[in-house]
């Protein structure tokens, strides 16, 4: 029997037959452990904004530090949330939107103000194709992750250089410059051609190191070493900041070309262990 309308103004009592207008029957609540990563990643759109108007201001050494501290946050939030077990589908297109905004327009935009708008339309060529390139990086990763048929060891690597290394590469003068290399604002077409050169490694298909599948677990013996690599580590930033990661960017590049040949060396692998498979094979 259908539920009697009720009189002209009366609610109907929550009985079998009221239905909730919200989807679910009820209202949900979201658990804590989603929002913490979603919050660092605001955090870090807020740092990458904030670089942006330290170069409008004319301070570039807090716009780059800036940027670094928005760097953090990003690599935060994700192991945050695979910790916590709160990964989401909004987190995953929240974070790509703000790595765009932290590594594909603020880094560029500081460049352009602090030299590249010296030579006018050529500077801000530079600036769009840095830009655009990292907007197909990110949009190119979000599309590999769905990719069921890459083999397991092609996780330990990037196609191209991810967005927040072409971050810290395309801001090397800068570093430099913090170092004492003056002048080096004063020469924007090799700065533009740098920015051409990172923006070429982004949407490149160059294999670079990942190391998000580095193991978890390290060799008892292994512990005070690395602690004390740590230490130094952050002795060494916070007293030489712009050396440091002067130092870090070069090493990056360097270590490209590894991660090249040890790539084709697992495709090697992988090719040979196919073809024995083919060959042990029975016919017919």
């Amino acid at each position: 029997m259908a539920n009697p309308i009720p009189p002209f103004g009366q609610r109907p009592e929550r009985g079998r037959g009221f239905r909730s207008r919200r989807p679910g029957g009820h209202f949900g609540h979201m658990p804590i452990r989603t929002i913490i990563p979603n919050a660092l990643t605001v955090l870090a759109l807020c740092a990458g904004l904030t670089a942006i108007r330290f170069a409008l201001e004319a301070k570039f050494e807090a716009a780059v530090a800036a940027i670094i501290v928005a760097s953090v946050f990003d690599g935060l939030d994700g192991r945050v949330a695979r910790l916590l077990n709160g990964s989401s589908k909004f987190g995953a297109e929240l974070d790509s939107l703000t790595d765009f905004v932290n590594f594909g327009v603020a880094p560029v935009l500081v460049l352009y103000l602090w030299s590249l708008n010296e030579i006018g339309g050529i500077g801000w060529i530079a600036v769009l194709g840095y830009a655009v390139c990292c907007a197909l990086r990110l949009a190119r990763f979000n599309v590999a992750l769905e990719d069921p048929d890459k083999p397991a060891w092609a996780g330990n690597y990037f196609v191209g250089v991810p967005a927040p290394a072409g971050a810290l590469l395309v801001m090397l003068p800068l570093y430099l410059s913090f170092i004492g290399w003056e002048g080096l604002n004063t020469l924007p077409l090799l700065i533009a051609l740098h920015c051409f050169f990172v923006a070429f490694l982004l949407i490149s298909r160059i294999p670079t190191f990942s190391g998000k599948r580095m193991g978890i677990r390290i060799k008892r013996d292994m512990v005070l070493p690395i602690l004390l690599l740590v230490g130094f580590s952050a002795a060494v930033i916070l007293n030489y900041p712009w050396i440091a990661f002067t130092a870090i960017g070069v090493g990056y590049l360097a270590m490209i070309p590894v991660s090249v040949m040890r790539y084709r060396y697992h495709q090697a692998r992988m090719a040979s262990t196919n073809m024995q498979e083919a060959d042990n094979l029975p016919i017919g």
